[in-house]
């Protein structure tokens, strides 16, 4: 296999941001046919995956603790995220391509309000259109050792302000910007990667690294700055299947504004994400990882997962 072929479509960077305090969540697993191992030419690529995460434990600093046990206005006590998110992305040469991201976001949230000594549920369930994500990327450097393969690159692109950012429940209560679809702003987004392989021993590995940049305030709220880091290792067992690991942190500080909650608002948190992948044919694969945070450390009181999962199929035409 020349080196050509299996580094063609570069990283799209795809994983997406996670807000904890109210229990707002994507998967940081990097989804990328190339962080998988499938690596292609120049062409188009469709994914389309599936999240499960059940934010219910509650954290602060880095001690889970039940719901209630630090007062706050308003306890947070669980948030289901069922959360589908398809991405396009076509490589237009050896060296440069483009890909777009749309989440759709379903999620169920329940907290305590806390009213003059009363304790009353408030709950929101609602769907939509999350921030629409686009990102070039470019295949910096590559060798020429179709044995020993190793190449570099970058992206940079934007997320634009496409989910709603004030979705009420049914007695007209707006749900916290966390909670929200989207934030309202306009972000920009910038990342390196690198990757490689032992194609003799059925090995291929990846890191990357990304920052998220709010560019602007939106209705009296902004969003943190956002380090994300991911690192993963794919062995072929076999002609079709892939078993893969991945190691995801993130990094983000505290929200501003009169509509963010500075004080429970910003995480470092550190996954560990096994995986597996089956090539169905030449040019379409299924997928399923779990998630399983390894350290946890949050400001304030936030929801915190015990574990996620995500399962999803690729294309490439």
């Amino acid at each position: 296999m020349q080196s050509r072929h299996w580094l063609g479509a570069a990283v799209c960077a795809l994983a997406l941001d996670a807000h904890a305090s109210c229990g707002a969540a994507f998967c940081l697993i990097n989804t990328d046919w190339s962080a998988q191992g499938a690596w292609t030419d120049e062409g188009v690529r469709a994914d389309l995956h599936y999240e499960s995460i059940d934010l219910d434990q509650p954290r602060n600093g880095r001690d889970a603790i039940s719901v209630g046990q630090i007062p706050r206005h308003h306890d947070e006590v669980e948030t289901r995220n069922r959360n589908w998110v398809a991405s396009f992305d076509w490589s237009m040469s050896p060296t440069w391509g483009v890909g777009v991201v749309l989440p759709y976001v379903d999620r169920y949230h329940l907290h305590i309000h806390n009213h003059h000594g009363e304790l009353l549920p408030e709950t929101w369930n609602f769907r939509g259109v999350g921030d629409v994500r686009v990102q070039a990327h470019h295949l910096a450097w590559q060798s020429e050792d179709a044995e020993n393969p190793r190449s570099w690159g970058f992206n940079f692109g934007v997320k634009l302000p496409t989910g709603k950012h004030d979705v009420a429940n049914g007695d007209g209560e707006i749900a916290e910007r966390t909670l929200q679809p989207g934030t309202g702003t306009t972000d920009a987004l910038l990342g390196v990667y690198w990757h490689g392989a032992a194609p003799l021993h059925a090995l291929s590995w990846f890191s990357r690294a990304q920052v998220v940049l709010p560019m602007n305030a939106r209705d009296d709220y902004k969003p943190s700055k956002t380090l994300q880091l991911d690192a993963g290792l794919r062995y072929g067992w076999g002609a079709n299947t892939g078993l893969m690991l991945q190691a995801n942190y993130i990094a983000k500080g505290r929200d501003s504004g009169a509509q963010a909650e500075p004080e429970d608002s910003g995480q470092r948190q550190l996954f560990l994400s096994p995986g597996i992948s089956y090539n169905m044919t030449r040019d379409s694969q299924v997928y399923a990882f779990v998630q399983v945070p390894i350290y946890q450390s949050v400001n304030g009181v936030q929801l915190t997962a015990d574990w996620s999962a995500l399962a999803g199929v690729s294309f490439r035409f």
